[in-house]
């Protein structure tokens, strides 16, 4: 029998999956064995929604797949030890592997802002979302809100917020002149002026250098607050960066064209631990995975490899609270109640036919 053991049951790992445990060319002598450390997949996309007050746990939660050719091993990983083929777990006996998938996801980055780490609310897990929720929705009314970061998470967190709780202060902190604006002016103004008009007060060209118990400074000018949620920048997993192979300028794992270690053709990285052309994102992460199954397939069945074509995404799709949104599809931008509504849709068919 051969190993595969995929690490970690978001989105790319998961998109394997169903790929490999669907497919007729899976050959019979091949186990496969997901470690995770929660007993589902999480919907790390509406994470910002769980910790505004939105939606309930159950919402964010699909349940891995029941397969006879799948075993389930919860457990925290502690480091992969890739000359010896093995997986370290907590407290728990080593998983050996013949192929890996690593898809451990990403942590905030706190850019060596003092305090940041600190005295910061996080929605990168499901356990620190369900935590701000808990801090948010306890704060009292007219309380502050600063949310750090006007990257597609903290405009999505500040507007269900505002939602949530229209009692609350909001500020949110964004080092550009203008919210997203690395989209089209259409879209960033649209935006901005969705903030303006609901009363969250947008502080452009903002420069976070310290952070401390029920305050930050902002150009190291103080602003006092009840509550600090940190969405500006992620970075690979410890387990991730601990490991000793080449990475890009952000940490990320540079691999070969077929997505595997260019030392260890049986070392594969999915997601945001990748080294890709693109902004780390669930539909990055799924498409990357059909070619490693691809690949994973081809080898099994000892074919020739397949080329790899260039990834092309689809576009983006943010929501303003639920009635509101915002997008790109193609070259086109989205605003209104259109790219909301698809982003729901999109939502429905991913839970129901993952």
């Amino acid at each position: 029998m051969k190993h595969l053991v995929l690490l970690g049951g978001g989105y790319g790992n998961m998109r394997v999956l169903k790929r490999l445990l669907n497919s007729s060319d899976l050959p019979e002598n091949i186990q496969l064995t997901l470690i995770d450390r929660v007993p589902y997949h999480c919907l790390k996309t509406e994470y910002y929604a769980l910790a505004a007050g939105t939606i309930s746990d159950h919402h964010v939660r699909v349940t891995f797949p029941d397969h006879p050719r799948l075993n389930i091993k919860y457990g925290e990983v502690t480091a992969i030890d890739v000359k010896e083929k093995k997986v370290l777990l907590k407290d728990q006996d080593a998983v050996s592997y013949d192929d890996l998938v690593i898809g451990l996801g990403c942590e905030d980055k706190y850019h060596n802002v003092p305090g940041a780490d600190q005295f910061t609310l996080s929605i990168q897990t499901i356990d620190k979302s369900r935590q701000t929720y808990q801090i948010l929705n306890n704060l009292h009314a007219n309380a502050v809100v600063a949310v750090v970061g006007a990257g597609l998470s903290g405009v999505e967190l500040a507007s269900e917020l505002r939602e949530s709780r229209p009692d609350l202060t909001i500020k949110l902190f964004d080092r550009g002149d203008m919210i997203l604006s690395a989209y089209k002016k259409r879209l960033s103004n649209y935006v901005q002026n969705w903030f303006v008009e609901h009363g969250v007060e947008v502080i452009n060209n903002s420069n976070v250098t310290k952070v401390e118990e029920g305050a930050l400074y902002n150009h190291d000018e103080k602003v006092e607050c009840d509550a600090i949620v940190w969405t500006a920048g992620i970075q690979p997993s410890r387990i991730v960066r601990d490991l000793d192979v080449e990475k890009d300028s952000q940490g990320r794992v540079v691999l070969t064209e077929h997505h595997h270690l260019p030392a260890e053709e049986h070392v594969y990285v999915v997601g945001d631990c990748a080294s890709l052309p693109y902004a780390p994102s669930a539909q990055l992460a799924e498409e990357q995975a059909e070619q490693i199954s691809q690949v994973l397939l081809a080898r099994w069945n000892d074919q020739p490899l397949p080329e790899m074509n260039e990834i092309k995404l689809k576009g983006v799709m943010g929501s303003l609270g639920k009635k509101s949104g915002f997008g790109t599809m193609g070259s086109t931008a989205l605003i209104g109640r259109v790219p909301r509504l698809l982003k729901s849709g999109i939502l429905w068919l991913y839970k129901y036919q993952v």
